[in-house]
């Protein structure tokens, strides 16, 4: 049984091309447009015709070496995830066709419909809440590419991600138990990262009642992420500071010689999941669904000092002499070089909703959520090691009180076969809370002396209608119009020195959608699609500053414009069997991206998140799926694209101008093989490639191997899958096998070895 025909899987079918068009949860891939069934549905418009892919928890199981959520889209064409170790809690961004990974804020994360994308903020901070979806409660992931369907933001511009959970039919129970370790060698640090896993499941079926609970929990130390640091240039010839030796000397991103002192951020995160959801069918085809999920963490942040004093002893703090030269002043070692932290975090995720699905001429939905950050802490030492470590002055960043929710009410109307009209209205509004404190302990401290707080506000408001038409034979459009008014208010920025009020502020835009499909042959398909996304600033880009010592508002500006762009894509694909090719061009124009970057056109400059004037990208991205390929057994998914996104226009920073998008690649590549010598044992091969990339508007760090730097990459993967019986399964893994040392501002992990036992009933 290969990926086209299972469907009770929920796997991607395909049919003859000239199939009636189905119905929205119907497995069948007609005139390029993919619909899903025999497990839950998707909330993806599905019946628009434009790229989409997705892939099952059976091929996850069998083929990923997947320890969080984010891993299930690690070979999928054109995507992303910035996961610096197992469990990244804060910087796993995704990263699309046109959007790097400082781009948080470009692409949509959805698990079952609700909300798991972080739109408080824009950046590597606001990653979405993966942990509240667990690798082992994945029935299927779906990707929507570009911002083709009005249902949603324009958020959606990169890509919008729905995890589709597990809901039973009869009773089932699994658990499973991991390992994993990672030898990591850099700079002065060699040593060998580890940690475990474990997760239990259950649910059953019961007349017109269902539930599903999943626990799971994941104890992981990562590899260090950051590392203290003195330009060559900062110091100055002389031999009043104290001698050290320990440093390593390199050249950073924009190949300065430099020293690197000590290690950072390096986490030991031990994270708690529960997902309860219990459904009930108010009638054959009317469903009541709650879910409530819980996801704790705490987590250790842990630095080190590579230095020592002739004696030996590692020095922290005060002036040093590195090689006959003196840092001092400013530039001595001060706590913010060495600190330590720990965060603890207790979010809770709702959400509530009543579809109604006949089929017939009107179907209906009532959905609502909401993300409440119930406690979210970061303590800090501001006090040097090694004292430090059992307490002492510090900061404790409170962010208690943040969160979002969500209400929509859609509608479905079929007139006559071959025609749905998709209608909807949705709210979503964001909180964001975050306040700075002085503590005399910052291990277990109260907070003491304000020092900074930032808070505010956003709302969209939207409405929408598309309308889906097999017009004639062979042929289907779909036109869309989403209609959004955006309202910020409650902008507050504190600081030491004074405290600002901003002004409420509302925008309201219009953003048309187009989709086109023709039926070329039995094995042909042609596919046009065009879309603009109005991505509104978020709370963290309005916000989020400081006030300096002369009272002037720093780092933020209430005042950004929305990023508008115009996205458009033209696709051909072919299907024979159990293979499908995709041959697509896209093209990205935006005006008034949203960047941080520096405006040297005003003394003194300003850096700060700032409006560029117009970002274009063109590109092509070519897929290929087949199972069974070559010979029984064997199935091959590859990928290859290419990304020509650049800075065309930027008043504020001219020399970036025809410079490469940050963080966007030209190249990317990705290949996942699987081979079943026999029934019982699956063995995989998956790769990725990156080519050179920047993390400056203007291309001037172009040493891409060193700390805060963006290098290209490639990495291969191996997964052996034993069905031991038909309960037991086993497995092992290797995660980048070449041990390839690639950098996105921080180190990626080495090579990492990882083993699992499962069991299902």
């Amino acid at each position: 049984m290969n990926r086209f025909e299972r469907a009770a899987t929920g796997a991607l079918v395909l049919l003859p091309l000239q199939a009636a068009l189905a119905q929205d949860d119907t497995p069948v891939r007609s005139l390029g447009v993919v619909v899903v069934n025999g497990s839950q549905p998707t909330s993806l418009p599905t019946q628009i015709p434009t790229t989409f892919e997705s892939i099952t928890g059976r091929e996850i199981a069998e083929k990923i070496n997947a320890t969080d959520a984010e891993d299930a889209l690690k070979y999928m064409p054109s995507l992303l995830v910035r996961k610096r170790y197992i469990g990244d809690y804060n910087h796993a961004v995704l990263s699309t066709r046109a959007s790097g990974t400082g781009n948080s804020a470009r692409s949509m994360v959805f698990a079952d419909g609700v909300l798991l994308s972080n739109l408080l903020g824009n950046g590597a901070s606001f990653t979405p809440r993966w942990g509240l979806v667990t690798p082992e409660e994945i029935e299927r992931v779906d990707v929507l590419y570009g911002p083709f369907s009005a249902a949603y933001a324009g958020n959606s511009v990169g890509a919008v991600v729905d995890y589709v959970t597990r809901m039973p039919k009869a009773f089932e129970a699994h658990a499973k138990v991991g390992v994993f370790t990672q030898p990591f060698e850099l700079y002065g640090v060699d040593d060998t990262y580890s940690g475990w896993q474990a997760s239990a499941s259950l649910g059953d079926r019961a007349g017109a009642w269902s539930w599903w609970l999943n626990l799971n929990r994941l104890d992981s130390e990562g590899q260090p992420q950051t590392f203290a640091t003195r330009t060559v240039a900062q110091g100055t010839a002389g031999s009043t500071a104290t001698p050290v030796s320990g440093a390593v000397p390199g050249l950073n991103g924009r190949e300065q010689p430099w020293y690197l002192l000590g290690s950072g951020t390096q986490y030991h995160t031990v994270q708690d999941h529960l997902k309860a959801k219990l459904a009930y069918d108010l009638a054959p085809d009317m469903r009541a669904s709650y879910t409530l999920g819980y996801w704790h963490n705490d987590s250790d942040g842990r630095s080190q000092s590579w230095l020592r004093d002739g004696a030996g002893t590692p020095v922290y703090a005060g002036p040093i002499n590195i090689g006959g030269l003196d840092y001092t002043g400013s530039t001595a070692l001060g706590a913010s070089d060495f600190p330590l932290t720990k965060d603890g975090l207790e979010h809770l995720m709702h959400s509530l909703s009543i579809k109604q699905r006949s089929r017939g001429v009107f179907d209906w939905e009532i959905a609502a959520s909401l993300y409440d950050y119930r406690r979210d802490l970061q303590r800090r030492s501001t006090t040097v090691q090694p004292g430090s470590r059992d307490g002492g002055a510090g900061t404790i960043t409170d962010q208690s009180g943040t969160g979002w929710n969500t209400l929509a009410l859609k509608g479905i109307w079929r007139p006559v076969a071959e025609h749905t009209v998709n209608f909807g209205v949705q709210q979503d509004r964001f909180a964001l809370r975050s306040k700075v404190d002085a503590t005399d302990d910052w291990i277990a401290g109260s907070a003491g002396t304000p020092i900074s707080s930032f808070e505010g506000n956003t709302r969209l408001r939207s409405l929408y209608a598309q309308d889906a038409w097999g017009f004639a034979p062979g042929w289907k459009t779909v036109l869309g119009l989403r209609a959004e008014r955006w309202d910020a208010w409650g902008g507050r920025t504190v600081g030491t020195t004074g405290s600002f009020d901003h002004a409420d502020r509302s925008e309201t835009d219009l953003s048309p959608k187009a989709a086109l499909a023709y039926e070329l042959s039995e094995a042909w398909v042609l596919k046009g699609s065009v879309g603009r996304a109005v991505r509104y600033p978020t709370v963290s880009e309005l916000y989020q500053g400081g006030i300096n010592s002369t009272g002037q508002i720093v780092n933020n500006d209430p005042d950004l414009a929305p990023e508008k762009s115009w996205t458009g894509e033209l696709s051909a694909e072919w299907s024979a069997g159990t293979q499908r090719l995709r041959a697509t061009l896209f093209h990205e124009d935006t005006r008034d991206a949203l960047f941080s970057q520096t405006n040297t056109t005003v003394t003194p400059n300003v850096t700060n998140i700032q409006n560029v004037d117009r970002v274009r990208t063109n590109g092509i991205e070519l897929a290929f799926l087949a199972d069974d390929f070559a010979w029984r057994g064997f199935d091959l998914q590859a990928s290859v694209t290419y990304a020509d996104s650049r800075t065309l226009e930027n008043a504020k920073f001219p020399a970036s101008e025809g410079k490469l998008q940050p963080r966007v690649p030209l190249w990317r590549a990705t290949l996942l093989a699987t081979w079943r010598p026999v029934d019982a044992l699956s063995l995989s091969f998956g790769a990725r490639y990156g080519s050179e990339q920047y993390g400056t508007l203007d291309n001037a760090d172009r040493n891409g191997f060193a700390y805060q730097a963006f290098s290209k990459y490639f990495t291969t993967d191996l997964r052996a899958l034993w069905r031991i019986d038909r309960q037991w399964s086993a497995a092992f893994g290797i995660d980048n096998l070449n041990n390839y040392q690639y950098w996105n501002f921080h180190p990626y992990p080495q090579r990492t070895y990882s083993a699992e036992l499962r069991y299902d009933l």
